[in-house]
């Protein structure tokens, strides 16, 4: 579980809360006409944007990776990818029939060499998931940074709303100023959606999608170089150009013994 994103995001609802509670009550900050114009209005803006399916898998992908899924350093990949290659090199390529990885990507890869595809289609096959995957996230960043986008207009919508309503009430004005607050209240609402949730998350779907497509460049290199046959640290030394300098020392598979 990634805890920085949760404690991120409860930190900044909490610090949000601490200063509306600092000079009022909570409930002068809850309206539920104007939450539910933000709301509805954001969610009917999404749709109508985007299908329901892929606002529905968006969701489900946010929070993954914001929550759940952890994304493997690549120097965990290419200790594990030059273990590989010794095996191969000693074994052939059917010893990696009983390797069981914990990249799915990584074990797709190794399946589909020991069935014996040619290196062109196991690249290839790997090439298309690497893509599908990319375009996956993709969407799912487009719909959290279009409800981004949405959320403060239909605040700012809801705030014209209740504006108009306020001036037809300007006989009264001891109303004007409650009125007021309450017609701000929708922007309000839009803001606090869109930079501490929305936003937010399309940039941890960035982040995580470009982490995802480095690793499986990096699983698609070294599977590549592996069928090919080349030699353990040879292919160490060119996986090594996806760390960095600092963390490129213990990277070198263990000396082959001999028999």
């Amino acid at each position: 579980m990634d805890i920085f994103t949760l404690v991120g995001l409860v930190a900044g609802i909490l610090i949000v809360i601490l200063a509306m509670l600092a000079n009022a009550s909570l409930l002068t900050f809850l309206n539920l006409p104007g939450l539910a114009i933000v709301v509805g209005g954001t969610f009917a803006v999404t749709l109508i944007k985007f299908r329901m399916s892929s606002v529905m898998s968006a969701f489900r992908l946010a929070m993954s990776a914001a929550f759940t899924d952890r994304v493997e350093r690549p120097a965990e990949l290419i200790r594990e990818a030059g273990a590989l290659a010794l095996v191969v090199r000693k074994e052939g390529i059917l010893g990696l029939e009983n390797h069981q990885a914990g990249n799915e990507f990584l074990q797709k890869a190794i399946n589909l060499c020991v069935d014996g595809h040619p290196p062109e289609l196991v690249e290839e096959a790997l090439a298309q998931e690497s893509q599908q995957m990319a375009e996956r996230y993709e969407v799912a960043e487009r719909v959290f940074r279009g409800i981004g986008e949405s959320a403060p207009a239909i605040g700012m919508l809801g705030t014209l709303v209740g504006l108009v309503q306020m001036l037809n009430s300007l006989d009264d004005p001891s109303s004007i100023g409650p009125a007021m607050a309450v017609a701000l209240l929708t922007t309000l609402y839009g803001a606090f959606i869109a930079q501490l949730i929305a936003l937010p998350l399309a940039d941890k779907l960035q982040l995580k999608a470009e982490d995802e497509s480095r690793n499986q460049i990096l699983i698609i290199t070294s599977m590549r170089n592996i069928m090919r046959g080349e030699n353990p640290r040879v292919m160490n030394e060119l996986l090594s150009s996806f760390v960095t300098p600092e963390h490129r020392t213990g990277l070198a598979p263990a000396p082959e013994r001999e028999a």
